[in-house]
């Protein structure tokens, strides 16, 4: 079972770390196994919100598969600051082949550690000055709510810590399943970090429409199957005219599209990857490679 470790520093923000460990809790309620914890080096964390947190000080062993999070905290408060013991194991951590990701301020731990060095990563954008500053051999970059470069993993403030996390779940575990975390918190899916290249599965989730997002939680099981509007619209409780309006207006898209873009997307993928265009157009679901061929060039 994998872990997600915080390392919590004097002053931590709460919801630099109650997002992201949010994110992990509902993922790990939905059968994908995540242990929290929590370390730091006194047992008595104070937060800059003043609700006293405890924490281990003794660290668990930590593997490859396991992730490294430093969450945010008031930088300005004297006694935030992290020893040079908790920097080495998250110098260790990544040297072994780990990950870690930083919230906010907590991207000033990473650079303190040297993974920031030669590197691409963000902060808040009321810190980016001083990241560049402190650590002139990384590359700050702005405008971005998370960056990733070799499994360091840093976002701007706040709330982005959740969409951080959600990113890291749909690389772990697919779109499909940070969308469903995201729908249970009630918050979009989206990884607007520095790819653009966002999936559709997730390009077309921000919005809160359950009839709409239980549809698509269907379309996305059945991407390469015959789909009928009628069945879709039984199985999300409307009629075909309400979940085909619900559906445009939610998305901007048909339910049909969705599919056809679902196939699209899948079949690019596999392209990629050495597949021929007709056996990729079979592979999702097309009869030949002629749907395929016309649904590329309208893209």
């Amino acid at each position: 079972m994998p872990r997600v470790v915080f390392l919590l520093v004097p002053r931590v923000h709460l919801l630099d770390l109650a997002g992201p460990a949010q994110v992990f809790s509902t993922a790990a309620d939905f059968g994908h196994d995540y242990r929290l914890e929590y370390v730091a080096e006194r047992e008595d964390v104070p937060t800059a919100q003043g609700v006293p947190l405890r924490a281990r000080v003794e660290w668990p062993a930590l593997g490859p598969d396991d992730l490294l999070v430093v969450p945010g905290w008031r930088a300005s408060a004297p006694d935030a600051a992290l020893g040079e013991a908790a920097l080495r194991r998250l110098r260790a951590h990544h040297a072994a082949g780990g990950t870690v990701a930083s919230v906010c301020s907590g991207a000033r731990a990473l650079g303190e550690a040297g993974l920031l060095d030669g590197r691409r990563c963000t902060t808040h954008h009321e810190l980016q000055d001083d990241l560049a500053r402190r650590h002139p051999r990384a590359e700050v970059v702005r405008d971005v709510l998370h960056v990733t470069d070799d499994r360091l993993v840093t976002s701007a403030g706040i709330a982005s810590g959740i969409d951080l996390a959600l990113h890291l779940v749909a690389t772990r575990h697919g779109p499909a399943a940070a969308a469903r975390v995201a729908r249970s918190m009630v918050v979009y899916a989206r990884r607007n970090g520095d790819d653009p290249q966002d999936g559709a599965m997730l390009r077309h989730r921000a919005h809160l429409s359950d009839v709409v997002h239980r549809a698509q939680d269907l379309i996305e099981a059945r991407f390469t199957c015959t789909l009928r509007l009628s069945a879709l619209a039984a199985e999300t409780g409307v009629s075909e005219r309400t979940l085909t309006r619900r559906f445009t207006a939610a998305t901007g898209l048909t339910p049909l599209r969705y599919q056809q873009v679902l196939r699209v997307e899948r079949a690019e993928h596999l392209i990629g990857h050495g597949a021929t265009v007709e056996a990729a157009a079979r592979a999702v679901g097309f009869e030949d490679a002629r749907m395929l061929r016309r649904l590329r060039a309208r893209a």
